[in-house]
């Protein structure tokens, strides 16, 4: 049968009341889109900027930003700023993150460092880059912020104290540089910058806690870097805070010997930063005196700085060196400007003494310069040949005075030791020079000449006759040894002659006896004789 004669089927379309499922799908999905859509706007923080020197380390969708090592952002873009000078990173802060978005919020690239607080950032070599967040302390709003280049030495939080130190030299110290307190490190160095006059330096230092506690308005600060070699009297001594401080340098601060530390210092109190321990440690100078001397020798090896003193008590030091041309005496004259500190003499002495602006202070000095106070150029160190410039008596100097209304003051000079002895070795080589010493030579070679030919001449005729004669003395001393020979007549005739002489000298003894016991035999004869 053919197909196409069947019967067509009567098709009627199915009433529908419900639509079909299968846009459900879609719906749910548009549904869930927007919710996440919602939860993720709702879920976010604040967009804050971050403006660094580079992008090294950043990278868009990846870089994280955390704070105590809690992630509250990511960093969504990195694009250079106008001037092309710097790039600016985009941070997408969490929800919980908004009150990082204040003013004081410092942010900074973490990466491996090495420091004067060690190395630091080690863990990001298997983690990568992050941006780490120190949260400020105001609660006004900031979106826009300026990157650190190294992360900061104390955070927000940190127990202790900031302090301000004024000096003349930065040293070898630099941010991070450790500070200690009895050789414990209490704290580090924050910052540092140059007055605002050039004449100095300001360095900003943070003290832990507890350590802050021993700050005081009679706390000395000072550098302790690298190593204090000295040579006295009790021998070599060498003294350093560690070897952290030799590397990077590092500051110290103590009260000093047998006193306390004073009222607490208040946070970011200003203290003067010494350049070593002996010069915290000394005390106030008051107001310096200023001070002129002027030498006739040469000031090689004096330097600015120099000490001045007074029997070994250090007074003051060199300000200045300079050199003027007299105009009457056609000369120079070596100029030497000091500023002297009278209160260190003040406190060595017994008895108090006046001040040197006063009428009293004026007639002390001009009875010290007469008697003979003057100032002498000598030399500290024989191996480098650095001077100093002594205060002492000298009673046999020449008389001079002293102008006490002149500022700055103006003492006399007498010239060192050695410098009179190059004098006086100078006079003699003068002296020296005016003998004659050609006329001398000359008439020595011809002394020589003549003691030639006499000894020649003694040689030739003198010796010979001397030599006669010798043989001559010779032959008398023989015969006059034969003659006293005691086997010889002469000798035997002598020898009688001797006894015979010697029988009458008794003969004459006897006679001179008799005649003194019986003086009349001289007129009448010896008894018996008589008729």
């Amino acid at each position: 049968m053919h197909l196409s004669n069947l019967p067509r089927p009567d098709i009627k379309p199915r009433k529908r009341w419900l639509p079909s499922l299968i846009w459900l799908v879609p719906l749910l999905s548009a549904l869930i889109g927007v919710a996440l859509v919602v939860k993720s706007v709702t879920d976010k923080g604040p967009v804050v900027t971050v403006t660094f020197n580079n992008a090294e380390g950043i990278e868009a969708g990846k870089t994280k930003v955390k704070y105590k090592d809690v992630e509250i952002g990511v960093v969504q873009a990195v694009a250079l700023s106008a001037d092309l000078r710097h790039v600016i990173a985009s941070i997408q802060l969490s929800k919980d993150a908004g009150k990082f978005a204040t003013q004081g919020t410092r942010f900074w690239v973490v990466r491996p460092r090495v420091g004067a607080n060690g190395i630091s950032g080690l863990s990001t070599l298997l983690s990568g880059a992050y941006i780490g967040v120190d949260i400020g302390r105001s609660t006004e709003r900031q979106t826009a912020f300026p990157g650190l280049e190294s992360p900061p030495i104390v955070t927000t939080g940190q127990p202790g104290h900031q302090y301000t130190l004024r000096g003349d030299s930065l040293g070898s110290i630099d941010i991070g540089a450790p500070i200690f307190y009895h050789r414990i490190q209490a704290g580090q160095v924050i910052g540092y910058s140059l007055d605002p006059h050039g004449a100095g330096v300001i360095v900003n230092v943070f003290v832990n806690a507890p350590y802050d506690q021993y700050v005081g308005t009679n706390t000395r600060w000072w550098h302790a870097s690298g190593v204090d070699l000295r040579l006295d009297s009790s021998g070599l001594k060498l003294n350093t805070q560690s070897l952290a401080t030799v590397v990077v340098g590092g500051l110290a601060f103590q009260s000093p010997a047998g006193q306390d530390a004073g009222r607490p210092a208040a946070d970011k109190a200003q203290f003067r930063l010494a350049a070593d321990e002996s010069d915290a440690m000394r005390e106030p100078d008051g107001q310096p005196l200023n001070v002129v001397m002027r030498f006739n020798q040469s000031l090689r090896g004096l330097s600015v700085g120099a000490p001045v003193d007074l029997r070994g008590i250090a007074l003051g030091q060199v300000t200045e060196i300079g050199i003027e041309y007299d105009e009457k005496q056609k000369s120079f004259s070596m100029k030497v400007s000091m500023a002297l500190y009278p209160d260190r003499l003040s406190r060595r002495s017994s008895e108090a003494l006046p001040a040197p602006d006063t009428p009293g202070g004026h007639d002390m000095l001009q009875h010290l310069v007469t008697e003979g106070l003057r100032g002498q150029l000598r030399t500290g160190n024989l191996l480098t040949g650095q001077l100093y410039v002594a205060l002492d008596m000298f009673p046999k100097a020449p008389r001079a005075t002293v102008d006490v209304n002149r500022n700055p003051l103006e003492l006399p000079t007498v010239p060192n030791t050695l410098d009179e002895l190059q004098v006086q070795i100078a006079d003699i080589a003068r002296k020296l020079n005016q003998v004659p010493f050609d006329r001398i030579g000359a008439n020595l070679d011809g002394a020589l000449g003549n003691a030639s030919k006499l000894f020649a001449h003694m040689d030739t005729e003198v010796v010979p006759q001397a030599r006669d004669t010798l043989v001559a003395a010779q032959k008398t001393f023989a015969t006059a040894e034969s003659t006293l020979r005691q086997t010889a007549p002469m000798q035997s005739d002598v020898q009688d002659a001797m006894q015979q002489l010697t029988r009458t000298l008794q003969s004459l003894n006897a006679l001179s006896e008799y005649l003194e016991r019986h003086p009349q035999a001289l007129l009448f004869g010896k008894k018996g004789d008589q008729p």
